[in-house]
């Protein structure tokens, strides 16, 4: 989709901001909200009355969009003369000033939200404006300097953070003053330049460090902060960062790759890091096209830092904004506007990479660490599309998606061979249809999975998916022991792998080690919330093997909840299932049996042969137990339609070996006999 098709329009954007918030709070926190609902109540209803709407209001900012620049400009006048006649009820040390930017600019519309430089002037424009002062942009003047008897001063042109060309200022005094003529215009602005320029570039050093200054440690939050109270886990003792998929702003859904490759790429650097704690991309994913709020990401995933952002491509060129932020202060640590080539794309992964870790001043310590996180996979654009999409298909646990994903990654690994999460990939799509059974000659299909995790491993024994990979096929090859060195390596090269701890977590479960199976995952659980189904029941099954039945139901409920909420896919029978299991061991056979019907009703070809086929147990006695259960609540044999298997056998004829013919019936005889 062309960028002609993304929705723009021309708009007066309105930005108004507290100053002096920090101080307002610390001196009086439950006063200041207050004053500030009230006050922000009474510039809703005038933006209203200006024919304008409310866009966003977080913290003790607020943004606002109107069609009309006159009315935007008469509304911020509007409201700093209703605030000032406010302020004069209050304690002075208690009077709260704004500070507005208005600006006249191209939008981007998608829903209820805007975007552009269209609102990032404005914001600009709201930091340099005084305490219940406005400031507005040229091209704000132009449309209202003899509109709107108001009187403006020339400040002179500015440069700012993120924006490309330098803006004319115009501050907007309060009260009504004679508009100046075009002639007078010019010539205070060139006394005005000309003070500016005397003024030196140190004085504009230190205006501009002030600026920085106050707008990431002096100014009120920018968003709600979290509440360590309310969050779902335990904040970890070291920083912990989920990465939100980045924004298509291009409005073409075949672009979507870049953004989600971006996190992905982000992600995958940041977790190799020992000193990080990194949240999984199926967690951060979930909220992709949900209108989130950072606060409620932090709280949901238990961590302290946030990383958002968008991607817009036209053409080979792409604008990559991103904003680092502090969940906990509500304060942005970093806020940057990319503006590359396509192909510069994997530098600026590495750069972004850089720049959180200097933020969170996290030191590699680790041998080879540093190389591995910004170590490129592939400099092939083309095969890491290919990559980012089929990765997406193949953590959704359908056979179809499977398919679709091995697709992609066998084109991936065409265009670079030497691509070895590519690699990594391909042989886990096998080996997941071994797995799931959907494959007709499942020990061909391991083989295969065997031959690309080694493979990938020889190519580069640093991927943690590779020797993730590799573990999984030693377990469904009854190599128990190479297993857990391969899944234990995995976590080790990659502290923050979900998947692998998920993954390792399952093989200690099939080995007899259940207590530290629970343990691996309940860490993979930590790092990704919405680590897959699969995981659950190895759970489930190492809590029944030791005797913690309660635990294993409270595990059952979790997977019922995944099924209620649509993230199950094609695992809905686990839930009943394995509460069947808890209930048969209970001796509650009854309920036992019912929930067996129910499995059964979600998965009628459910049999025995398919849960033994599909086990890996070390110790038989482990698989039986579960074969017992299952069996006394009512699962059959074999799935119910299936063609029973029956030994073949050819029986030809005895030779004869005595010297009399006449013999020969006899031997003819005994072979028919025993055909029959």
């Amino acid at each position: 989709m062309s960028e002609e098709r993304v929705k723009r329009k021309l708009s007066a954007i309105l930005s108004a901001d507290v100053a002096g918030y920090s101080r307002l709070m610390g001196e009086d926190e439950v006063s200041t909200v207050r004053t500030l609902e009230a006050y922000r109540k009474v510039m809703s209803d005038l933006i209203e009355q200006f024919r304008g709407r409310v866009v966003d209001s977080p913290g003790d900012n607020l943004l606002a969009e109107f069609s009309s620049v006159v009315d935007a400009v008469q509304c911020a006048v509007e409201i700093h003369e209703v605030i000032r006649a406010k302020n004069e009820e209050l304690p002075e040390d208690r009077r709260m000033l704004f500070r507005i930017g208005v600006n006249l600019g191209d939008v981007i519309e998608e829903g209820d939200r805007i975007y552009g430089d269209g609102v990032n002037i404005a914001a600009r424009l709201e930091g340099l404006a005084e305490a219940g002062g406005i400031c507005i942009s040229g091209s704000a003047h132009e449309q209202i300097k003899n509109k709107l008897a108001l009187g403006y001063e020339f400040l002179g042109e500015h440069s700012v953070k993120n924006i490309a060309e330098p803006l004319k200022v115009y501050r907007v005094p309060m009260g009504p003053k004679p508009t100046t003529s075009k002639e007078g215009d010019e010539k205070g602005a060139t006394l005005r330049k000309w003070r500016w320029t005397a003024i030196g570039a140190a004085g504009v050093i230190i205006i501009i460090g002030a600026l920085a200054i106050w707008n990431f440690y002096l100014r009120g939050p920018s968003i709600e902060p979290a509440s360590i109270e309310r969050m779902a886990y335990p904040l970890p003792d070291k920083p912990s960062i989920a990465v939100l998929p980045f924004t298509n702003m291009s409005g073409d859904p075949d672009q979507e790759y870049i953004g989600d490759g971006l996190s992905e790429n982000i992600i995958s650097a940041l977790s190799v890091s020992s000193q990080m704690f990194v949240i999984a991309r199926n967690s951060t994913f979930t909220y992709k096209g949900k209108p989130v709020k950072v606060q409620q990401v932090a709280e949901d995933l238990g961590v302290q830092y946030v990383l958002e952002g968008s991607i817009l491509k036209s053409g080979e060129r792409l604008r990559v904004t991103a904003q680092f932020i502090d969940a906990l202060t509500g304060h942005h640590l970093w806020s940057e506007v990319y503006d590359r080539e396509m192909k510069e794309l994997f530098e600026l992964l590495d750069e972004i990479t850089k720049k959180i870790m200097v933020s969170l001043q996290v030191r590699l310590t680790s041998l080879g660490e540093d190389a591995r996180v910004l170590a490129k996979s592939t400099d092939n654009l083309e095969a890491w599309k290919h990559f980012i999409k089929g990765k997406e298909l193949f953590e959704n646990f359908i056979e179809q998606d499977n398919a679709k994903a091995r697709v992609h990654f066998e084109t991936a690994l065409e265009l670079d061979p030497q691509y070895v999460p590519a690699m990594s990939g391909l042989g886990f799509t096998h080996l997941m249809t071994f797995m799931l059974g959907w494959t007709d000659s499942p020990s061909v299909t391991l083989n295969r999975a065997y031959e690309l995790a080694q493979k990938a491993v020889e190519m580069d024994d640093k991927d943690s998916d590779a020797h993730g990979t590799l573990g999984y096929v030693f377990l469904y090859q009854g190599q128990h022991d190479k297993a857990i060195i391969a899944g234990t390596r995995a976590i080790t090269l990659n502290p923050n792998y979900a998947l692998g701890y998920g993954m390792l977590g399952g093989i200690m479960t099939y080995s007899g080690q259940f207590d530290e199976a629970i343990t691996m995952l309940k860490k993979g659980y930590r790092l990704n919330p919405n680590l897959g189904p699969v995981f659950l029941s190895y759970m489930a099954r190492s809590y029944i093997s030791l005797e913690r039945y309660e635990e294993a139901l409270e595990v059952s409920n979790k997977m019922e909840g995944h099924v209620l909420n649509g993230r199950l896919q094609g695992f809905k029978f686990f839930p009943p299932l394995y509460s069947s299991w808890v209930y048969q061991e209970l001796g509650r056979e009854e309920e036992a049996r019912a929930y067996m019907t129910e499995a059964l009703k979600r998965k009628p070809d459910l049999s025995l042969e398919w849960y033994e086929r599909l086990s890996a147990y070390k110790n038989l006695a482990h698989l039986q137990l579960g074969l017992d259960a299952f069996r006394k609540a009512g699962m059959p044999e074999k799935a119910p339609g299936a063609v029973q298997e029956k030994p073949s056998i050819a029986v030809l004829p005895f030779d004869d070996l005595s010297p009399e013919k006449d013999q020969e019936y006899f031997v003819l005889g005994l072979s028919e006999e025993i055909l029959n």
